[in-house]
């Protein structure tokens, strides 16, 4: 065998089969979705709509309206009591500014240090993946479980809703009637607006996890900027600066609810999240691909 075959044979050798990436993939996926403290994160976010429609059926009056308090907490709280498929919006609503995050801060946040504190990290790169790949999984890893952790709150609202309160038509935010089919495919489109708006903290999180070598200390650090940005959120005299935090457009997803559908700030949220996916993305990849891995 000649040179030149030899090194074709080297290279489709150390080329990695897609075939192996995806397995890598499933891996995760299913490494991830085993943990007890992923299950526990999804049981924590599925009993946030059984406390809230409890709640709300405890202070309805016989007139159907909430009771004391009625014009405060989440938006369409008002409406859950005339329709149970509010409670699917209203829940999103009250997870989404820590609840949602929060968990995916945990996910995120434990993808590379995680590994990096179990001593599980340098088999890993062992295998003819390779970083860019591995890095990809994660982060591939952690938007499914953006994805699965928004559908636990909304079916989970859902089941809560139609067990405590009546389905049917609905009045949207502008006024109009539409029916519950229609209703429930815009409370699918808003999961799935609510899962993308968590783009931008999952790279956050891969970026810090690709930090340290501590899963603790790397979830804690995400869960923490996830904090204090949303208290700089709310500071008046930051209102220039604002727009450019991950979690200013979060509640856009109300703007689904109107008819016509308002897209202005549900696409400012979204080039938000890409670009907050970007660039801490990039920083993730600039970070891991140079870093000396020793655990």
């Amino acid at each position: 065998m000649s040179r030149a075959d030899l090194a074709v044979v080297d290279t489709a050798a150390a080329r990695p089969n897609p075939l192996w990436s995806l397995g890598l993939l499933r891996s995760e996926l299913v490494t991830t979705f085993r943990r007890w403290r992923t299950l526990a994160l999804l049981g924590v976010l599925a009993a946030v709509p059984i406390l809230v429609g409890i709640a709300v059926r405890i202070e309805t009056r016989g007139d159907g309206q909430v009771g004391r308090g009625g014009g405060e907490g989440p938006a369409f709280i008002t409406q859950v009591t005339n329709n149970g498929l509010f409670l699917v919006f209203t829940a999103l609503a009250a997870t989404l500014p820590f609840f949602l995050p929060m968990a995916v801060g945990v996910v995120a946040g434990d993808a590379i240090a995680g590994e990096a504190d179990a001593g599980t990290l340098r088999y890993l790169l062992v295998a003819p993946a390779g970083r860019t790949r591995l890095l990809l999984s994660k982060y591939a890893t952690a938007m499914a479980f953006c994805l699965v952790a928004t559908l636990v709150v909304a079916a989970s609202a859902l089941a809560v809703g139609a067990l405590l309160f009546p389905l049917g038509d609905l009045t949207t935010i502008s006024g109009t009637r539409i029916s519950f089919a229609d209703g429930l495919g815009r409370a699918l489109l808003i999961a799935l607006v609510v899962a993308a708006s968590l783009a931008g903290v999952a790279a956050l999180g891969l970026f810090v996890s690709t930090l340290t070598n501590s899963g603790i200390a790397a979830m804690a650090t995400t869960v923490g900027l996830l904090i204090t940005v949303q208290i700089l959120d709310q500071i008046p005299q930051l209102h220039a600066l604002q727009p450019y935090f991950f979690s200013h457009y979060w509640l856009s997803f109300a703007d689904l609810m109107r008819d016509p559908v308002y897209w202005d700030d549900l696409v400012k949220n979204l080039e938000l999240q890409a670009l907050y996916t970007a660039v801490f993305g990039s920083a993730a990849w600039a970070r891991f691909t140079t870093r000396d891995i020793t655990a």
